[in-house]
């Protein structure tokens, strides 16, 4: 098992998304230098001042890669401070360094949150021994030893705390998406083979009637039928990967025919739905992605808008558009709609189908999705 574990370790990858400079770096870069030359050039207690001041320049510039290449820059800057510490044992003087090279913290943290399993198993040992030397080359008892051991890897024990945590939320919003795709994929295949199955129907029937009908009706009939009965089959072996059931309902998914369902006015909240324009022509799929989002919207402000006594649902036609708002007039409900991950699922079926959708606190009160899909679903 441990064995299984450490392979497991090595072969984590990079941290995704590491910034290569941010305005954070410049900053620390402005402030050390400065105070690292003033404090080498004025500071009593500084010795062999020309080498202090090198080291911390170089400091300076190695923060700047330190999420890029973090197993470099701490071979660099930690593998730097063992020659001086050794160097200063050696010479018989003090400890080398400023008070500014501090920020040498910061590279433990870089490591552990960017770095791959394979360079946090090689950095890790070469910031311990440096940090052994270190302390040994200025020991001033056990206790400040181990302390100051451990306050060297604290930024690391940060480090992994922060990259488990963004890895488990990012894996977790991946989830949701996945699974929302998986929701649409069945939509679409339950729909498609809904109409398909009636196309296989009349064809059958046809083929009863066509003994009194010309011959051609009948060789076009069985056409129909083989073809509409190929491609229900090959749409559920394609699609039927991405479902946990083992066949489709031959059934319409809901449209808005169910939307103006979600209304009841005798709840608390009362749910209001309105929905109006030429929505005729409006795709299965739209309709059906429609009814989700509002339904799940109006299941997130019965569940989190505070005080709200209605909750209003609306759909219109913008030319080829579709919009969707769903308000209620609650208070105080922003934290708790965004803990979740309804928003993330929304966001994604309406991105599935070439639209957009946004949710925030209204200026007049309570909560307000809106979404805009393209009536034939098609992306943009």
């Amino acid at each position: 098992m441990i064995p299984d574990i450490v392979r497991s370790l090595l072969a984590e990858p990079r941290a995704p998304g590491a910034p290569r400079r941010v305005w954070r770096d410049w900053l620390l870069v402005a402030v050390l230098v400065p105070a690292a030359v003033l404090e080498g050039v004025l500071g009593d207690h500084v010795v062999w001042p020309a080498v202090s001041i090198i080291v911390a320049l170089g400091l300076a510039y190695a923060l700047l890669w330190r999420r890029t290449h973090p197993l470099q820059v701490v071979l660099a800057v930690f593998g730097t401070h063992f020659v001086t510490f050794v160097a200063a044992a050696i010479a018989g003087v003090g400890a080398v360094g400023v008070y500014a090279s501090i920020l040498t913290l910061l590279l433990p943290y870089a490591l552990l949150r960017w770095g791959s399993g394979r360079e946090v198993a090689i950095g890790v040992p070469v910031i311990l021994v440096a940090g052994v030397v270190g302390t040994a080359e200025d020991y001033n008892g056990l206790g400040e030893a181990v302390a100051g051991l451990i306050f060297l890897f604290i930024p690391a024990v940060l480090g992994a705390a922060v990259r488990f945590a963004v890895t488990s939320r990012s894996r977790e919003l991946d989830q949701v998406k996945l699974l929302e795709r998986q929701q649409l994929a069945r939509e679409l295949h339950d729909t498609v083979a809904h109409h398909v199955s009636a196309i296989a129907i009349r064809a059958q029937a046809g083929q009863v009637v066509a003994a009194s009908r010309p011959e051609a009706a009948a060789e076009a009939l069985a056409v129909i039928e083989d073809e509409a009965s190929r491609t229900l089959a090959e749409m559920r072996l394609v699609v039927g990967s991405l479902r946990d059931e083992a066949s489709a309902e031959l059934a319409p998914q809901p449209g808005l025919v169910e939307l103006r369902g979600l209304a009841r006015a005798d709840g608390r909240p009362a749910v209001y739905v309105d929905v109006s324009g030429e929505l005729g022509t409006l795709g299965a799929a739209v309709g059906t992605a429609l009814f989700r989002i509002a339904q799940e919207s109006v299941t997130n402000a019965v569940r989190h808008a505070r005080q709200a006594t209605r909750v209003d649902v609306a759909v219109t036609e913008s030319g080829d558009e579709v919009l969707l708002t769903v308000r209620d007039d609650g208070v105080d409900a922003a934290a708790s709609y965004l803990t979740g991950y309804g928003l993330i699922g929304m966001t994604e079926r309406a991105a599935l189908l070439g639209g957009t959708l946004d949710a925030g606190p209204d200026p007049a009160g309570g909560w307000t999705v809106r979404a805009v899909l393209p009536k034939s679903g098609r992306d943009r």
